[in-house]
């Protein structure tokens, strides 16, 4: 967590903005987390933590960590941007329940070294991809078939 806050710091001073407690306690919060954020389900998060931090804050330091490198924005089909960290996260794909809108991070070297020949088979040069693939997950599943 040390390597990030100093990322962020750095990362502030560069643009000539000052880290505040509020940012730390938020970029800390979110570090924590094992799954994609909202940034309402952040700040639900934040509010448990600090009642006086409030949404903007919370929308704009989430940002700022986009803006820094340590996370990016993932809009997927149903809408809702969800973040996810970046630092110190292997290259990963998304497994995304169209029902509850669960997030599964997988990663599969099969998939990658695909990747890898399409993009030699028509010429191109890799700079980035992503991969999201949407069903129904298991709990999900289970439940219709319960009701």
């Amino acid at each position: 967590m040390a390597s990030e806050q100093k990322i962020l710091l750095e990362y502030l001073k560069s643009k000539n903005r000052k880290q505040s407690k509020q940012r730390t306690e938020i970029l800390e919060l979110f570090l924590k987390s094992p799954r994609h954020l909202t940034a309402n389900e952040l700040y639900i998060q934040v509010q448990k933590h600090n009642p006086a931090i409030g949404f903007a804050t919370v929308y704009r330091t989430l940002k700022l960590l986009c803006e820094s490198g340590l996370c990016r924005e993932m809009a997927l089909e149903d809408g809702v941007t969800r973040y996810e960290r970046q630092q110190g996260y292997e290259h990963h794909d998304h497994l995304v329940c169209t029902k509850c809108g669960k997030v599964v991070e997988v990663v599969d070297q099969t998939i990658e070294s695909h990747q890898g020949r399409l993009f030699k088979k028509y010429g191109f040069h890799p700079q980035r991809h992503r991969m999201e693939l949407y069903g129904i997950c298991k709990d999900c599943v289970k439940g219709e078939k319960a009701g």
